[in-house]
């Protein structure tokens, strides 16, 4: 009878050790899904990517943002770019003093014209173009855009 018993209490143990060493598993799996997710969020999300986005000033809030339609552009080398932006808007600023259509293409259009699919291709190279389109925007309509997205970059 003595080894009967032993051997439902080694039954037992082993089902409980199997459980633990499950229930680590998923903990692990989970903890390192999350971390993974959370730096993903980050390294996308625009961290320190060396060249800041004009910022707006601090009393100023965000507005409605407007999707403009895709455009395509001619790049160096034969290339070809399909850009889409769309345009943050500052809140309180009258329909009057909107940002037309017609003159953002333009305005993308001369800033990504002839330019190097190699430069497009890094982060920081669009970076700083999308920087460099922002000013000439918000120069053109002062107080009316607060910030610029790219809702379509494809290059050919």
């Amino acid at each position: 009878m003595s080894t009967a018993t032993g051997t439902k209490a080694a039954e037992e143990a082993e089902p409980k050790k199997k459980s633990k060493k499950m229930l680590i598993i998923i903990i692990a799996a989970v903890v390192l899904l999350g971390g993974g997710g959370a730096g993903g969020y980050l390294m996308l999300a625009g961290g320190s990517s060396g060249t800041p986005t004009p910022a707006a000033s601090p009393s100023l809030k965000p507005g409605k943002v407007t999707a403009l339609d895709p455009i395509t552009v001619n790049l160096a080398g034969g290339h070809y770019l399909k850009i889409g932006v769309a345009l943050q808007g500052i809140d309180g600023v009258a329909e009057a003093g909107a940002p037309d259509a017609s003159r953002i293409a333009d305005l993308t259009i001369s800033e990504f014209t002839d330019r190097d699919l190699a430069q497009l291709s890094s982060e920081q190279g669009r970076v700083k173009i999308k920087a460099e389109l922002l000013k000439k925007i918000q120069d053109a309509y002062p107080e009316a855009v607060m910030d610029l997205y790219f809702t379509e970059f494809v290059m050919q």
